[in-house]
């Protein structure tokens, strides 16, 4: 007679072909470099956490992992005992939750949530190490076979044809820089999506009609403007040092312009340490505590809590009642049941 080998898992429920994906940016991300599935998986926890491990462990790339969300799909428990069930899995070392700071095209930063999702149980150092290649490179998908439309952040916008070395990547969009100085470059066709400094002096001329430019004026200004932001000042910052004291009447909109550009130039400043209480800079990865939400650094949240929810964690698990105390406590209920029991 055959044996049947029965899997220390629970059997996961059937997941919904319509299940909801999260945000562009936002969901599940599943860890590089985990174990092929078997039947052992999550053999060591508990039942519910079982059962809530298999469950997330099929769902998809960007799947929305938020509490109330899965317990619409696990009708089994409710938003609490999930919310228990995801820090358990956490201090197992299955996932982490995470915020991270991403810039868009223009210059304008959100911040993202993700679930990062590990089959295979990873220690805290393990952890670390891997969120800290994520941040260096946080809009890089850590799996492959994902499809289009489930990928955690839109790809990037494919790069027009240049004819010139791409130059390393900045927190600046790439701009053309010219071999020639900015009075006798000639101006080139623009093959590409206008940058931050050219949408700047464009703007020049709608808020203020004496600095009305041309789209061959605001080419040949472009290099120039581009210096001002690779020194570290803002769009604001740049169009309030071109527009202040302007005189009553403006006979070149671009000689000005072009003065006021290059006398004004900023110092750049050398490259300093960045302060604690400070901002984190774009694509910096924050993780949130499993239990209370609290965001800290990677190591400062050992098992993916904060330390106050870490020490109280590690005291209910000591101070938890074992299997021989409780069975006392009942009988020695029962006897005093028995013991009002009238005669």
């Amino acid at each position: 007679m055959a044996t049947q080998h029965i899997s220390s898992a629970l059997p996961a429920p059937a997941l919904s072909a319509a299940y909801p994906m999260a945000s562009p940016g936002y969901g599940k991300r599943s860890a590089p470099h985990q174990l092929p599935r078997t039947r052992e998986d999550f053999c060591l926890l508990p039942t519910r956490e079982r059962y809530v491990a298999g469950f997330v462990d099929h769902l998809p790339e960007g799947a929305a992992m938020s509490v109330k969300q899965l317990a619409k799909q696990l009708p089994l428990y409710g938003q609490q005992a999930i919310s228990t069930a995801l820090t358990a899995l956490s201090v197992a070392g299955h996932l982490r939750r995470v915020r991270c700071s991403v810039t868009n095209a223009s210059d304008e930063t959100r911040w993202v949530y993700r679930t990062f999702w590990s089959r295979t149980a990873r220690d805290n150092e393990w952890w670390n190490a891997y969120l800290a290649t994520e941040n260096n490179s946080p809009d890089e998908a850590p799996a492959p076979d994902i499809p289009a439309s489930d990928a955690a952040l839109p790809p990037p916008a494919p790069e027009e044809p240049r004819t010139e070395p791409a130059p390393e990547a900045t927190g600046v969009p790439q701009q053309r820089t010219p071999a020639q100085a900015p009075d006798t470059a000639p101006a080139q066709p623009r093959t590409a999506e206008p940058g931050p400094a050219y949408l700047a002096l464009a703007r020049l001329g709608r808020n203020d009609h004496r600095l009305a430019l041309s789209a061959d004026d605001c080419t040949a200004l472009e290099p120039l403007a581009t210096q001002w932001l690779d020194r570290g000042v803002s769009v604001d910052y740049l169009t309030s040092a071109l527009t202040a004291g302007l005189p009553a009447q403006v006979d070149s909109p671009v000689g000005l312009l072009r003065r006021r550009l290059i006398d004004k130039m900023p110092p750049r400043l050398p490259a300093q340490n960045t302060p604690p209480n400070t901002p984190a800079p774009a694509g910096r990865i924050l993780v949130e505590c499993a239990d209370c939400g609290r965001p800290g650094h990677p190591e400062a949240l050992p098992d993916g809590l904060c330390r106050p929810c870490h020490a109280a964690h590690s005291g209910a698990a000591e101070n938890a009642p074992q299997p021989v105390e409780i069975a006392a406590v009942k009988a020695h209920m029962a006897s005093l049941r028995d013991l009002l029991k009238p005669v």
